[in-house]
């Protein structure tokens, strides 16, 4: 029979909710034992005195405070305990030899020691984020010689000390501390990480002698300003580096990581696009900069570049067929910028364009004809006041196409474009008439008045309005509802 407040889904699986302690007619045959949103402030033995067999134990926010001695010794069988968002002050003593997984985050413990871990040596993953922990001695994860995962973000960490050979580390989370630096030597004892997660400290430089075994590091949200070549030459096998939202006015030493596919440079003080880049690169983000230039000669080697994000710049000049040769781009960002016109010469790979928020006030049919392959043009918040339909013609494939906030004159020439627009069964936004005055404030795809004004000299087919073509749900006065969505993620795997 299953417990009181308990779901049994098998034989070996129990889920309790809301309990005040672990229930004592638990079947011996469970392996698996959740307990979550509970109010246990004292764990004892006796709770756990039948269970021999059990092997996962997950303890979700119970109010745990404490835990009687040696409660866990006898477990032999126990490979995953997780007592995680309790309140706990300290590690359980006399854990299991045959625990794989510990995670202990979110809870109050203020320090860990080396009798913690002692006898742990099947542990691979151990969790101890958002604790108190303000200083840390590596040394007491010496007995933890199978170790590949270890988390420690989120304790307010200020110093690390101590030396652990951890020879099968793979993956190493820092994030959200106070560091300031590591001890020179201190990585040369993770022969196998591979990614290090160390954003938001207060690292002013690149920490020294990393391995060269690292494929990710995370080092946004710190004091860095400078990278160079001396920081990063030995990481030939990273792929992946982001540096957003440090202080960087330099960054001219990326050119030697030759396996770097992805590189986020953002929310810096950047003022030109360095011009020894990876050439193997895939997603760069420069944006929230202060490039207010491009040329061909930046981009001239980023053949594989795939996503490209240059938003917030202050860019005025983006140089026509500056990216000639960045021939596989798909992902093209420059919103909020100075630009009053489309570059020339873009990518016909193109198949995301946003332009939000610049000055633009003309889109002829030479500025995309190109791009046959564009599937979402971002035109909002621009100075455009009319639009041909020769331009939409030209993009055969566009799904999607967003113009609101722009001062629209809603001539006749517009019904034009409305129809085709229907026709192409495209997910407009199309934003509002400014001009002339007896169609302000209408949203131009279903304006009657605009349609009413130009019937007399222009002939429209008004079945092709229909609530279908519209996607109109429901109508109002005579107006159809418009969705007023203002976001669309432009990000997108690469």
């Amino acid at each position: 029979m299953c417990p009181q407040r308990c779901n049994c889904d098998s034989s070996r699986t129990m889920q309790c909710y809301r309990v005040l302690a672990i229930p004592t007619n638990i079947p011996a045959t469970i392996e698996k034992l959740y307990v979550s949103h509970s109010k246990m402030r004292h764990l004892q033995f006796s709770g756990f005195s039948e269970m021999q067999g059990l092997e996962e134990l997950v303890l979700f926010s119970s109010g745990i405070e404490t835990i009687e001695n040696n409660m866990f010794k006898a477990m032999n069988n126990l490979k995953m305990l997780e007592i995680w968002n309790n309140r706990l002050t300290t590690i359980p003593r006399s854990l299991p030899s045959t625990l794989e997984v510990l995670k202990l985050g979110d809870n109050s413990i203020p320090s860990l020691n080396h009798q913690d871990f002692v006898g742990l040596t099947k542990l691979k993953v151990l969790e101890v984020q958002n604790n108190l922990l303000n200083t840390l001695s590596f040394e007491i994860f010496s007995p933890l010689g199978n170790l590949q995962t270890l988390i420690l973000d989120g304790n307010g960490m200020h110093t690390i000390t101590g030396v652990a050979r951890l020879p099968n580390l793979k993956y190493l989370n820092m994030e959200n501390n106070k560091l300031m630096f590591f001890y020179e030597n201190f990585f040369a004892h993770f022969p196998s990480l591979q990614y290090l997660r160390l954003a938001g400290n207060q690292f002013v430089k690149v920490p020294p002698r990393l391995p060269k075994s690292l494929l990710s590091l995370r080092l946004e949200r710190n004091l860095i300003k400078s990278v160079s070549i001396r920081d990063l030459k030995q990481l030939e096998n990273l792929f992946d580096l982001n540096l957003s939202g440090n202080q960087l006015f330099s960054a001219d030493g990326l050119q030697v990581v030759t396996n770097l596919t992805s590189l986020d440079l953002s929310k810096n003080q950047l003022s030109a696009i360095p011009q020894k880049l990876p050439s193997k690169l895939q997603r760069l983000d420069y944006s929230n900069n202060q490039v207010s230039r491009v040329t061909e000669k930046d981009m001239r080697d980023l053949t594989n570049l795939k996503h490209l994000f240059l938003d917030n710049n202050g860019m005025i000049v983006f140089e026509d067929k500056s990216l000639q040769w960045c021939v596989r781009l798909s992902n093209l960002a420059m919103e909020q910028n100075l630009l009053t016109s489309i570059p020339l010469g873009l990518p016909f790979t193109l198949t995301r364009l946003d332009l939000k928020g610049n000055k633009i006030d003309h889109v002829g049919v030479h500025d995309v004809k190109h791009l046959n392959q564009l599937q979402v043009l971002n035109l909002r918040n621009n100075k455009l006041t009319s639009i041909g339909d020769k331009v939409l013609e030209s993009l055969p494939r566009l799904r999607h196409l967003y113009l609101d906030g722009n001062p629209w004159n809603c001539t006749c020439s517009l019904l034009t474009v409305r129809r085709l627009l229907l026709e192409k069964g495209t997910d407009i936004k199309e934003g509002e008439c400014a001009e002339p005055p007896y169609c302000r404030g209408e949203r131009w795809m279903s304006s009657n008045s605009m349609l009413r004004q130009c019937e007399t000299s222009y002939t429209f087919d008004k079945g092709k309005e229909s609530k279908k073509k519209l996607k109109v749900p429901e109508v109002s006065n005579g107006k159809p509802y418009i969705d007023d969505d203002e976001d669309y993620d432009y990000d997108t795997e690469y």
